[in-house]
């Protein structure tokens, strides 16, 4: 019967969340990356934009967005500039519960009374809005400007003009000189004449009726398929115990030494005489 096991619990940390601003409306924006990069770069004290929000009578609030000159100053020697002006599609949110929860960390950790993380949430989100740009020439130059860094190959052919030390080839790898020394320490297996490689097959049979074919390619010193080719010719290889896996002669090619009873008497009666 096997023992259930536990999985060990991860011990909850009790956190106190400020509810204070529920009731509070967000709206959630969202800004193309070309702005996002740039409020990015900007530092907490500029102004990045201004919001104009317009009210008709019977129609949908009309929201634009106009960037701060602080922040189209922010860019790179070559950079496209980016639009000043962009509108914004408002959506009401009915269908979800979204909301905007922060989260603050304490500073002074070394105090004797450790101060908890704060947890707080922000608002619920009322309103979507996607900001999207006036179709100028400002913008024109920068989407064709995406799109030509977008085509451009990650890969490039670079000729060089000098010898860079940091790709310079070498004669020989490690791993292929160890190779090459554990394959001369091992001895060459190169193919040797057939007849030759019989002669130390029935050389080594001679003292031993089963050998395995690690054994057999380490006396002969033959690469073994080759090996296996004429093992299949005069040798054949068990299936079954007591010598499973093992190869001995056929019996056509034994010449196993056996002593004949005349011979044995006529070495009991040279024993005797001596």
């Amino acid at each position: 019967m096997s023992t259930p096991t536990t999985t060990p619990t991860v011990p909850q940390i009790d956190r106190e969340l400020d509810l204070s601003n529920t009731g509070r409306g967000v709206w959630l924006v969202k800004v193309p990356k070309y702005i996002a990069n740039k409020w990015e770069k900007a530092t907490g004290n500029i102004e990045v934009g201004k919001l104009k929000i317009a009210r008709a009578p019977g129609q949908r609030a009309q929201v634009q967005l106009s960037l701060s000159e602080a922040v189209l100053c922010l860019k790179e020697p070559g950079e496209q500039s980016i639009p000043k002006e962009h509108r914004l599609d408002v959506s009401t949110v009915t269908r979800q519960s979204l909301g905007v929860f922060s989260h603050v960390v304490p500073t002074n950790s070394d105090s004797v009374v450790p101060e908890p993380e704060k947890l707080f949430m922000e608002g619920r989100i009322v309103q979507k809005l996607e900001c999207r740009p006036y179709a100028d020439n400002t913008y024109y130059k920068l989407k064709s400007e995406s799109i030509r860094k977008a085509s451009m190959p990650q890969r490039q052919v670079q000729q060089l003009d000098r010898i860079v030390q940091n790709f310079k080839p070498i004669s020989d790898h490690k791993h292929n000189i160890e190779y090459q020394e554990k394959k001369k320490a091992e001895g060459k297996k190169a193919r040797d004449d057939k007849d030759s490689v019989l002669n130390v097959l029935f050389a080594a049979f001679e003292k031993h009726q089963y050998y395995n074919i690690k054994d057999l390619q380490k006396i002969t010193r033959q690469p073994i398929v080759y090996l296996k080719e004429i093992l299949k010719e005069v040798c054949n290889y068990n299936l079954k115990n007591p010598h499973k896996n093992m190869w001995e002669l056929k019996p056509e090619y034994r010449h196993y030494k056996q002593d004949t009873p005349a011979e044995s008497k006529e070495d009991k009666n040279s024993s005797d005489s001596d």
